[in-house]
């Protein structure tokens, strides 16, 4: 696997579109898009990029739980568990 064959050009996007797509789809590699020789954009196929957008968001919840820790904001599992209990003899 050779990064090379996954940077194409606006160009060669332009006259290839449907075999830079079946690429993709097939092989899970995003392609870069480059402008005048700089990289200007990501081709991705939707399942990869769907499971990246979910990895992130796994990753933003560790990371706020991680700050939560740090600045004391956590209750033990027995205070979780009474809440739920006084709540549930409210109703």
């Amino acid at each position: 696997m050779k990064i090379t064959n996954d940077i194409k050009s606006i160009t060669y996007l332009k006259s290839n579109a449907a075999e830079l797509l079946n690429q993709i789809n097939e092989t899970q590699r995003p392609i870069v898009i480059t402008q005048n020789g700089e990289p200007r954009a990501v081709l991705q196929d939707p399942k990869s990029f769907e499971n990246m957008r979910n990895a992130i968001g796994i990753l933003k919840l560790i990371s706020q739980g991680e700050e939560d820790i740090k600045t004391g904001k956590v209750k033990t599992q027995e205070e979780v568990f009474e809440n739920i209990d006084s709540l549930l003899m409210t109703k």
